[in-house]
């Protein structure tokens, strides 16, 4: 059986050169990002209790769909949905299924649409009803652990500089960074050059220049960083059950600074803040 592992290391390219993306690039990416984004908004108001994740993924799907878009994973080595939903102690990669959502879990939606040949790639936390502070907490302490990194992504610093400061962020919040999966490449391959550790040495990996184009996505967890893959050959979890959460953005890398391509219209990039 080929897992989600397998799949991401066979999808990408073995030349180790990293694209570098010029306008045309860059607004192909804008155009997929935003309805990616678009998408992951409209599914603000439908995650709550009793909802299956299985309607999520069809909601997602039917988006994606009346758009002319196409889901990225859907059918990619053998998946079969158009979304990845992680429900709590779940780390990545979980599988929309027919069990109800439950007030106080936590699940981190994953999406990828294709426009036009580019792919659009970002996941959010989703609160289901009222959930603990533990969980409240580890969702914002994720998504400053993924600003910090964000503010790292600049021309002249290298991949390393951005995960020296998730890690920095999340181990000072007593929380554990997880290092089986990193951020990649994106553009007109799922998953390209280069490799985003979440965690690292600053001044150590490949020096960020404008044109390139990549997520970044911190998965951090309550307890240990260790997961496992469950028997399914994707979905990987906390060795500890201990809660766990991400979120990500595909980014461009500009002259100045970076460009965010899978912002939120409506401001919901993390829906625990906007509902406050």
């Amino acid at each position: 059986m080929i897992t989600y592992v397998d799949a991401e290391t066979k999808a990408r390219r073995t030349s180790g050169v990293i694209p570098l993306h010029g306008e045309a690039g860059f607004a192909g990416m804008r155009k997929a990002g935003r309805l990616t984004a678009e998408a992951l908004d409209l599914l603000v108001d439908r995650v709550e209790p009793g909802v299956a994740t299985l309607e999520l993924d069809r909601l997602a799907y039917e988006f994606a769909r009346d758009n002319n878009a196409i889901p990225a994973t859907l059918f990619y080595k053998g998946y079969r949905h158009s979304i990845c939903t992680s429900i709590n102690h779940v780390v990545c990669h979980g599988i929309p299924d027919e069990r109800p959502l439950r007030e106080g879990d936590i699940v981190n939606i994953d999406l990828t649409l294709i426009v036009d040949g580019w792919y659009g790639d970002s996941s959010r936390m989703y609160p289901v009803g009222e959930i603990t502070r533990k969980a409240e907490r580890l969702i914002e302490v994720t998504y400053e652990s993924f600003e910090a990194g964000l503010a790292a992504a600049l021309p002249g610093n290298t991949t390393g500089d951005i995960g020296a400061a998730i890690q920095k962020h999340a181990e000072g919040e007593r929380t554990s960074v997880v290092r089986d999966f990193v951020g990649h490449g994106v553009g007109q391959l799922f998953h390209d050059e280069p490799n985003i550790l979440h965690f690292g040495i600053p001044g150590t990996g490949p020096e960020l220049k404008p044109g390139m184009i990549f997520t970044i996505e911190p998965m951090i967890n309550l307890g240990r960083p260790h997961v496992k893959i469950l028997s399914d050959g994707w979905t990987a979890v906390t060795r500890d059950r201990t809660l766990s959460a991400q979120c990500e953005h595909s980014i461009g890398i500009t002259e100045t600074g970076h460009e965010v391509f899978t912002q939120s219209p409506r401001g919901l990039f993390n829906p625990l803040v906007a509902r406050r």
